[in-house]
């Protein structure tokens, strides 16, 4: 498949994440995340992500434009979709990666209340929160808009390219899988792009 996800290892963990939540990652395989380069977001400044951090980092995001990379695609098994965003480096370094799992059919137009799960990955520091299930957050508005001729990047023939808009908020903390660190995230709001088959278009719409 076209999409690249940042390197199988991030796709693995992801997927282990959202729908296992028994399932862990390696040191290793987080931090080989680091190391393929992202995908570009969407043109001019209709990519966006805002989000308060707070707990083992305090961050307040603001990503658009150039310093914003995103990728999405399909959930496997027929599960929704997910968007991954990653920002710029900050003033130590650490460059975060929040991967977002909705439970909403690929290119279903407006949906409301979706269970979400969020994955954060600190890259090159061997660091992973996830809030492991999609009952601790929520996508409260969704809006996803097939595109065509604006200049979405990846797009491939036999694949469609959806900017996807969503805002949210989460009840309960992202940890790492000891559960001795959290991350706490009570609104976000973003917008990305991802890129579904023919067959993701078809899948039913599934809610956890």
């Amino acid at each position: 498949m076209p999409v690249n996800y940042t390197a199988c290892a991030l796709a693995a963990c992801t997927v282990a994440l959202a729908l296992v939540s028994s399932a862990a990652c390696s040191p290793r395989q987080v931090q080989a995340s680091a190391a393929e380069p992202a995908a570009s977001c969407l043109p001019g400044e209709r990519g966006y992500l805002r989000a308060r951090v707070r707990g083992a980092i305090d961050a307040d995001i603001d990503w658009r434009g150039t310093q914003l990379h995103c990728e999405g695609g399909a959930r496997p098994e027929g599960r929704g979709l997910r968007l991954s965003f990653a920002g710029p480096p900050d003033a130590q370094g650490r460059r975060l990666r929040l991967v977002f799992g909705i439970a909403a059919a690929p290119g279903s137009g407006a949906s409301r209340d979706r269970p979400t799960n969020l994955t954060i990955i600190i890259e090159g520091r061997n660091q992973l929160y996830a809030t492991q299930g999609d009952d601790k957050c929520t996508v409260e508005s969704l809006n996803q808009q097939p595109l065509t001729d604006d200049g979405a990047s990846g797009a491939t023939s036999g694949y469609h390219v959806y900017r996807i808009a969503a805002r949210g908020y989460c009840i309960d903390p992202a940890a790492t899988l000891q559960g001795d660190s959290h991350l706490y995230i009570n609104r976000f709001d973003f917008a990305g792009a991802a890129q579904f088959e023919d067959t993701d278009l078809h899948e039913p719409d599934s809610r956890s």
